[in-house]
């Protein structure tokens, strides 16, 4: 019975994190099939693509090691001297070979060096899939900026219109005519300044990413984090490529040692022979053996083996400090901007809501136009921290999925 509370005690408490890591896939960046397509043709990834193509190759070569057979003819001619003369030979054929468990070992290492370069592989993916993530909501930005500057330029120039007239009826300045000309202009400037950035912003998406589809999509709004942040640190660290690479090297470095360790024995080189002698009336068939005598410097690479054991174990302990503190940040971040975010929204909202009752009032002969420009001014400051805000907020929680391998199916790599 304890048991059986225990199983379901254990169900209950993991099901919640099994839910929670279903592969997601936000509205506002590309399906997976095309996100997948762009990141398998990033510049990268195709590097790191051939790079296992050629680990592959490394790897079956050292397992198949450097000893190969060798053929060896010696030719000699032996005069005697009670008269005539010999012509003899000898051929032999001959070959290192690995004993003291050297074979599984140089195995071992072929495999790993392969494991490498997947987890390389992976990691390569990784690291575009969070370019890709970037890049996309940067241009998303982009697109929504210059939309609230051409939104922001209809308003001014209803006003510089609404001044005109009231100019003509002679009920405005000539300063506030000017005003309302040189808010246009600027209005104007910003609109061809968010069209650069947009353009900018394109370019760069497409130049890391030329295949990617380049359907616009309205930017969703930030929600709250799923987990907390141990959940996150936990996922993050099991999943982590980077760490995989160097847990693959420390096992090619333990390996390594232990190559080193059994070359301490050096390896015979085996081989047979035959020989023709005395006017072809001697024939001789024969086996040799030879054995190096291992000294100074077989000892000193096992030294070197063993300590780069300790070098490969530290830098594994220092990259995953590195990711707990990079999650722990990371988590913080996509949090407090949640909460920048919505400050900045209910700010840009109740800015909007003045500036249009500022232009509306305006409209009707009410209020002053410097009263209306500073309204206008406040609600492009608050609508440009929203946006900054929002943008902000979307990126640390994309980030957070990406590197959990949660985003575009990236769970199984």
């Amino acid at each position: 019975m304890k048991s059986w509370i225990m199983m379901t005690l254990g169900w209950v408490l993991v099901l919640p994190l099994q839910v929670a890591a279903q592969p997601v896939i936000p509205s506002d960046l590309p399906p997976a099939e095309l996100a997948r397509g762009a990141i398998e043709h990033e510049p990268s990834v195709v590097k790191a693509r051939h790079a296992l193509e050629a680990a592959g190759h490394a790897g079956r070569r050292i397992a198949a090691s450097p000893y190969e057979w060798s053929v060896g003819i010696d030719g000699q001619r032996r005069r005697y001297d009670t008269g005539g003369n010999s012509n003899e030979w000898t051929a032999r054929i001959e070959r290192p070979i690995r004993i003291g468990g050297k074979a599984e070992l140089d195995q071992g290492l072929g495999d790993t060096t392969e494991r490498i370069a997947r987890a390389e592989l992976a990691e390569a993916r990784h690291e575009a899939a969070r370019a890709l993530a970037d890049l996309w909501i940067d241009w998303l930005a982009a697109i929504q900026a210059r939309n609230l500057a051409q939104e922001q330029l209809g308003f001014a120039e209803a006003s510089a219109s609404a001044v005109a007239g009231r100019r003509k009826a002679g009920d405005v300045s000539l300063l506030d005519f000017n005003a309302a000309q040189a808010d246009a202009a600027e209005a104007r400037r910003r609109v061809d300044s968010a069209q650069a950035q947009e353009t900018k912003a394109l370019l760069r998406l497409r130049s890391r990413f030329p295949s990617v589809g380049m359907e616009p999509r309205s930017l969703s709004e930030p929600v709250e984090l799923q987990w907390d942040e141990a959940q996150w640190r936990e996922r993050i660290l099991a999943g982590s490529d980077t760490l995989r690479v160097t847990q693959e090297s420390l096992k090619r470095a333990e390996l390594t040692a232990e190559r080193a360790r059994a070359d301490r024995v050096p390896d015979p080189t085996v081989g047979v022979f035959t020989a023709s002698e005395a006017r072809r009336s001697e024939r001789i068939v024969g086996i040799s053996v030879s054995i190096p005598l291992g000294g100074t410097y077989r000892r000193e690479t096992m030294q070197e083996a063993l300590k780069q054991v300790d070098v490969t174990r530290a830098e594994l302990e220092r990259q995953r400090k590195e990711i707990e503190l990079a999650t722990a940040e990371a988590f913080n971040d996509a949090r407090t901007a949640l909460g920048r975010w919505r400050l900045a929204e209910q700010s840009e909202q109740l800015a909007r809501e003045n500036a249009r009752l500022g232009q509306r009032g305006y409209g009707l002969g009410e209020g002053d136009l410097q009263s209306l420009l500073l309204l206008r001014r406040q609600s492009v400051d608050a609508a440009g921290a929203s946006l900054s805000a929002r943008v902000e907020a979307l990126k640390a929680r994309y980030r957070l999925l990406v590197d959990a391998h949660l985003m575009w199916g990236l769970v199984n790599e």
